[in-house]
């Protein structure tokens, strides 16, 4: 919890955070990034990633500044439980369209009387060596619960979604919502980008902070920056993998073409 708290502490003062999607197992890609990241955003929703593998990149950030923020595949508290007792710093609850799925994910995230969230927590609570009580208040706290833009009902309904007590932050889905307006991977139609105007201002009106999970283009990443979301997720692990390689290996042919 105390990487939830850096990171949310960053974004209160106004600080553009930086991350990454984590799709690969070994942990080693969470230890290795670190110092480069604030956050991580760990997705169970589009890959095979297990809550072993989720185990091992919790433990890779442990020690470090980097929020762990899993990506769930659905608003269901048996899928956030789970993952918040092994260690989650948060949790990102996809498809979320109205006022009460935001709230369904966050009484999943709270202990009673708050919340619903069942009590069994393993690695936070330091294997039984910290009181219980003062956990499940500093939880309730600290646990970052994010909801994902992706549907033209949660941009109609923006204004009830953002209201709700305990949510910490909001996120888009691009490609969905784009899909959602009727422009299938186009997130850079100007209708898509006049709603994801609409509801940063509003969003910012009301003090949530907002976050992104798109490619590893740099100029297009400033687009989005410029355009007041303040925590971006830049592309993959595999995907900036892939780019480095391309890179790199890019310019030696070159090199070599031009000898």
């Amino acid at each position: 919890m105390n990487n939830a708290r850096k990171f949310t502490d960053k974004l209160a003062r106004g600080e553009t955070c930086l991350g990454t999607a984590i799709t690969l197992a070994d942990p080693g890609i969470c230890e290795a990034l670190c110092p480069e990241y604030d956050f991580f955003w760990i997705d169970t929703e589009h890959t095979a990633l297990s809550l072993e593998h989720l185990k091992g990149h919790f433990m890779a950030v442990k020690g470090s500044d980097a929020a762990a923020l899993v990506r769930v595949p659905w608003n269901d508290p048996v899928l956030i439980k789970p993952v918040l007792d092994l260690g989650a710093d948060g949790v990102i609850v996809p498809m979320v369209s109205t006022a009460e799925d935001v709230s369904r994910a966050v009484a999943a995230c709270q202990y009673p009387p708050q919340g619903i969230r069942g009590f069994g927590p393993l690695r936070p609570l330091n294997y039984g060596r910290r009181d219980p009580s003062q956990f499940c208040d500093e939880a309730n706290e600290s646990i970052i619960v994010v909801i994902q833009i992706e549907q033209v009902e949660a941009v109609e309904n923006i204004e009830e979604i953002l209201a709700v007590p305990g949510l910490t932050s909001i996120a888009f889905g691009p490609q969905d919502l784009a899909a959602s307006f009727g422009y299938r991977t186009q997130p850079q139609h100007p209708e898509v980008l006049a709603a994801v105007k609409t509801v940063v201002e509003k969003a910012q009106q009301a003090n949530i902070p907002v976050g992104i999970s798109v490619g590893d283009d740099p100029d297009q990443l400033c687009q989005w920056a410029d355009m007041g979301i303040q925590w971006l997720a830049m592309g993959t692990d595999a995907t900036l993998l892939i780019r480095a390689a391309q890179d790199v290996s890019g310019k030696i042919r070159q090199h070599l073409q031009q000898r």
